[in-house]
């Protein structure tokens, strides 16, 4: 298998006023190429500060972070940024759309970033669109949308790029449940697709989704195992 992700005894220590606060202990985790991996904790496990080294926001205090054969963890923040736009596509709970921009504008933005042309550009972000259930909605603004058409102009963009690795923190948590099947459902066909998929949830019926499950608690990995009752969402008969 293809490690997309080696984390190596990972230790994340924050300084809050004379405190530190030890937010990740010693954390350890392989992710193989076309995985697909919930981490789940309560508030205060570390799941949050795992997310951000994961998406290269932010590196450890010691330890290391291979991502794709290169060593992430002692980089300085230009070199981090663009990595970041290269192999991790982000889908925020809160969308992080640009509100003046149309579902086509905001899905070229990583690509501008990339230094790709403008008409490959749009062409990429049409498909990407198109791919997602969202061609008819191009030209239209975040306000004109509904959330979870706002939700997949986020995950387009988050493709577009074409990463390694899709991110996605709470995917569903400003959605109704019936949206939120739908884009789970987007996700899952992401995944059959041979994308990497790493959802960061404390809902239950969220990690169902993926066929491994990783449970943080005060700062360490309380387990790692096997999702029983996953079933890939194309199975071929």
């Amino acid at each position: 298998m293809n490690k997309v992700i080696e984390i190596q005894n990972i230790v994340k220590n924050y300084q809050v006023g004379s405190v530190i606060v030890r937010a990740l202990r010693s954390v350890s985790i392989d992710i193989n190429k076309n995985e697909y991996v919930a981490i789940m904790g309560p508030s205060g496990s570390g799941k949050s500060t795992l997310m951000n080294l994961l998406g290269c926001l932010d590196t450890p205090t010691s330890g290391s972070y291979i991502l794709n054969g290169t060593d992430v963890s002692k980089m300085e923040d230009d070199y981090l940024a663009e990595i970041r736009n290269k192999e991790i596509g982000f889908v925020f709970q809160t969308f992080n759309l640009l509100p003046r921009y149309t579902a086509l504008e905001n899905v070229t933005l990583p690509l501008i970033y990339a230094g790709i042309p403008k008409v490959e550009r749009e062409k990429m972000a049409i498909e990407t669109l198109d791919q997602v259930g969202l061609a008819d909605r191009m030209t239209h603004k975040p306000n004109e949308l509904s959330g979870g058409q706002r939700q997949r102009v986020a995950i387009a963009r988050a493709l577009v790029n074409k990463p390694s690795i899709i991110l996605a923190d709470e995917p569903t948590g400003n959605l109704d449940s019936k949206t939120s099947i739908d884009i789970m459902g987007l996700l899952d066909i992401i995944h059959n697709n041979g994308n990497t998929v790493i959802v960061v949830t404390h809902e239950e019926e969220i990690a169902r989704h993926a066929a491994r499950i990783v449970r943080l608690f005060d700062g360490e990995i309380a387990s790692d195992v096997a999702n029983e009752k996953y079933k890939p969402a194309f199975q071929s008969h």
